[in-house]
């Protein structure tokens, strides 16, 4: 092939077949996908429910931002025969981490606080804390979002504090805190941090951290039916909280709010966390189009960000049976994960006396899942995952695809002439200074009678997969035989080709 004018080698491109842009699927063309499996998803939380003796139990599937399918199983309230629906509140325990978290964030963003302060600057009966050794830093905002202050794990204690008042938990802070371990070395899980959270935006906002989330967070998302304090939910709504004891349930008495309600005090419908929820997916793919939310979209990627490593699971096992490896961290009130295939979830469980709560999205896909139930501690996690990976192997629903660049669109296609031809190659300009140095020409020639000998005259160049807007491979056919080539290009404006790969098929 001679060496072309770059408008000509790329008319020969469409020639050929090749369509640049990846096509992406329409949100309908996506929801009729997975509305095709949902009466399978309906069917595993009914057995799931009746299997752990759930009085009562709310769930949702998101897709692309939107709610698409909610309902409800059982009882939310046994003693007056009250069905549990997408429109009953439970409480959703530690799932309100990440609305506190939200705050901050926002706080933050509005140049009202940093991540790295010292805690001490909000609360100050922080600041003179004996730490767990002499050389500790300082516990920051970030440590309190992240659970690396160095606070011992107190889930049961921390379940029966929510609706202590301000005064006792400024004694207790007086008191002293006891450390399991020196600050920002160790990932434990603390609700105490959480409670600290609220105080900082009480301090930092002037208003208390109920109000703030309400006004900033709750009310922009439209949640107009999530509540702190259970006496304020209308009875008909209103979820009660049960355990199963001997063969039967044990109704579970309601806490009230007050300041470790930062950690887990939210009381909600399935339809408005499913906002809360489809906020977070929208954050996905990135994309130019303007904020829109309480936050900025990159803040909430921010907040989904792996900030401090949690575990990895060698031999994790999903429900279906496949082994495969997991890795685990926190962020800001959020957990994330990415599993052996590269797929990246993120979300949070929740669990109090009386309930039990999870929300995953898989950030990739835009699917996520959400369920509430009202018996003590449910374990949610484990049917969300499941739904989650029974809902991909069913639908085969795809990722969000990557959209290239549009200067790689143009390199791939002008490489595709220069592996036929790099004698002229130098004169076409798409390469970055390094290249020849790292490829010369006798290497490049023998490329060239390779490709002659294995491809021959080419018929057909494949769309570009990009792995991001300026890296990407591909593949082309010949009327011998296929070759892959992956290309990545250089920093500058416009973008050269560094470096290539030929790899014959």
């Amino acid at each position: 092939m001679r060496n072309l004018p770059h408008q000509r080698i790329l008319g020969i491109a469409f020639g050929l077949g090749l369509f640049f842009q990846t096509q992406a699927q329409s949100f309908e063309e996506r929801k009729q996908q997975v509305s095709q499996a949902l009466p399978l998803v309906d069917q595993l939380f009914k057995e799931y429910s009746e299997k752990n003796h759930f009085p009562g139990m709310s769930y949702g599937i998101v897709l692309d931002g939107k709610l698409i399918h909610a309902k409800g199983v059982g009882m939310a309230n046994l003693e007056q025969n009250i069905p549990a629906t997408p429109l009953s509140a439970f409480r959703i325990a530690s799932m309100t981490k990440s609305l506190t978290a939200m705050a901050i964030v926002k706080l933050r963003d509005e140049g009202k606080l940093q991540m790295d302060d010292p805690v001490w600057k909000y609360v100050p009966e922080m600041r003179n804390q004996k730490y767990a050794t002499k050389d500790s830093p300082t516990i920051t905002v970030r440590n309190l979002l992240t659970h690396s202050a160095g606070f011992p794990e107190d889930n049961p204690w921390g379940d029966r504090q929510l609706g202590i008042s301000e005064k006792e938990f400024t004694d207790f802070l007086k008191k002293g805190i006891s450390f399991s371990t020196a600050v920002d070395t160790e990932y434990e899980y603390s609700n105490l941090g959480f409670a600290l959270l609220g105080a900082i935006i009480k301090k930092v906002s002037g208003m208390a951290y109920q109000e703030y989330i309400n006004q900033q967070i709750l009310k922009p998302l439209g949640m107009n039916h999530t509540y702190w304090e259970y006496t304020k939910v209308p009875q008909k709504e209103l979820a009660l909280g049960y355990r199963w004891l001997d063969g039967k349930w044990i109704p579970q008495p309601l806490e009230h709010d007050g300041v470790y309600g930062a950690m887990g005090g939210l009381i909600t419908t399935m339809e408005d966390y499913g906002k809360y929820v489809a906020f977070h997916q929208a954050a996905w793919p990135t994309s130019d189009a303007p904020d829109s939310g309480p936050i900025k979209r990159s803040s909430v990627r921010e907040m989904q960000k792996p900030w401090q490593f949690n575990n990895l699971n060698a031999n994790y096992q999903y429900q279906s049976g496949k082994k495969c490896a997991m890795v685990s961290a926190y962020g800001y009130g959020l957990r994330t994960s990415v599993d052996c295939e590269g797929r990246r979830m993120v979300g949070h469980s929740g669990g109090l006396p009386g309930f039990g709560s999870h929300w995953n999205i898989l950030q990739d896909y835009g699917l996520g899942v959400i369920s509430f139930a009202n018996n003590t501690y449910s374990p949610m996690s484990y049917i969300n995952i499941q739904i989650l990976d029974t809902l991909l192997a069913t639908t085969k629903l795809e990722r969000y695809p990557i959209q290239p660049a549009k200067v790689l669109e143009e390199r791939y296609v002008q490489l595709v002439d220069a592996v036929q031809n790099w004698e002229n190659a130098k004169s076409m300009k798409i390469f970055a200074v390094n290249f020849f140095d790292d490829y010369p020409m006798s290497i490049l020639g023998k490329d060239t009678k390779n490709f002659q000998e294995k491809v021959g005259k080419v018929v057909k160049i494949h769309p570009i997969k990009p792995q991001n807007k300026l890296r990407g491979s591909f593949v082309v056919e010949g009327e011998k035989g296929k070759c892959e080539i992956s290309l990545t290009l250089s920093p500058e404006t416009p973008a050269l080709i560094q470096e290539y790969h030929f790899r014959v098929l």
